[in-house]
């Protein structure tokens, strides 16, 4: 698959790799063979020096100029025009890359529940598998947020010296049980659904969008929601939070499927850079990169004590924060407030 897309001078290409050599996965199973669905804007420059590899969230895609629009794109603050982006579709998710929906090549079946378990340890190897397959010798940055943040520390692990800066924005080294928590009453509203377990692509569809209503509870912040859903009139029902919540299950549910919201769930509880490693200050210190960890001063759920700890803990490590009432989600809306970050970084590096 090669699709080209031109706007102004700058190009998207949309390409999907696939691995024929089998991805053995810390649980001690193995995905035979997997694809991942990758999309590219601008060109690689003659110094191989301009590489910007975006790594998205939970339910993210590899469009990044659809979901991140105010970061990245025409004459935003990474530019196609100067800068080769990347962003991969993770294994797991609905969006092109290898799912629970895909066909297993052994039974010639789809996987739906016995898709294997996934790490973020996991997804950083497939990605570096990706890099390698485009040849790519050095990221200038890596750069994600949540869940991608939490992939994007194990691979720049892996990296090594082939990563120069890496930007984790509201993230940790290590999922707290407060994470887990939120994770597993969504993974509990999914089972609730009566559909929960058949095998079609529709199964959980309802119970995902409880879920997402869970969710977006822990995004963003109680004086957020309360700026945004509060009531001009004394009412006992049809509350503008409840229906709120309730628009954002069902948009959710319309373009995201169950079953790859269980798995990526799973793979951000997974999240602890001090498996089978010393501890988490010995792992954080294998970094080679410049590091920028960005908290947020009202996130509830990925604390900015957690972007701190990273921060402290690698050899060149800077820690900046967004101030805003939008929680766990400002990372994606605070545009004006990260650009002014990410140029005090570059001018630093």
């Amino acid at each position: 698959m090669n699709l080209k897309s031109e706007y102004a001078s700058i190009s998207m290409i949309q390409e999907l790799f696939h691995s024929n050599s089998s991805l053995s996965l810390e649980s001690g199973e193995s995905l035979p063979e997997f694809e991942l669905f990758y999309t590219t804007y601008g060109q690689l420059n003659e110094s191989k020096s301009n590489v910007v590899w975006v790594i998205h969230a939970l339910t993210g895609d590899s469009n990044v100029t659809d979901w991140w629009n105010g970061l990245i794109g025409e004459d935003k603050f990474f530019d196609p025009s100067s800068h080769y982006i990347i962003c991969a579709n993770l294994i797991g998710s609905c969006y092109g890359s290898t799912n629970p929906l895909s066909v297993n090549p052994v039974s010639g079946k789809p996987y739906y529940y016995d898709f294997p378990q996934l790490t973020t340890r996991d997804q950083a190897n497939a990605l570096e598998r990706l890099r390698t397959h485009l040849g790519i010798t050095q990221i200038n940055t890596l750069i994600g947020g949540s869940l991608g943040g939490q992939v994007g520390l194990e691979w720049a692990i892996i990296l090594g010296g082939k990563l120069s800066n890496a930007i984790i924005l509201a993230s940790t080294a290590k999922s707290s049980p407060w994470v887990i928590g939120f994770n597993e009453t969504q993974r509990m509203a999914i089972e609730s659904d009566c559909s929960w377990g058949n095998e079609d692509e529709k199964a959980g569809k309802k119970g995902l969008e409880t879920a997402r209503a869970i969710a977006m509870l822990s995004y963003r912040h109680p004086e957020d929601i309360s700026r945004k859903q509060q009531e001009t009139d004394s009412k006992l029902d049809n509350f503008k939070a409840a229906s709120y919540l309730r628009y954002q299950g069902r948009k959710l549910s319309n373009r995201f499927n169950a079953l790859s919201y269980w798995t990526l769930s799973k793979t951000m509880d997974s999240h602890d850079l001090s498996r089978k490693r010393e501890s988490l200050e010995s792992a954080l210190h294998e970094i080679e990169a410049n590091v920028l960890t960005v908290g947020v001063d009202s996130d509830l759920l990925f604390l900015a004590s957690e972007s701190q700890f990273i921060s402290k803990n690698v050899k060149r490590g800077t820690y900046k924060e967004i101030h805003s009432t939008a929680g766990h989600d400002a990372f994606l809306i605070e545009f004006e407030q990260l650009v002014y970050i990410l140029k005090s970084f570059y001018l630093q590096h």
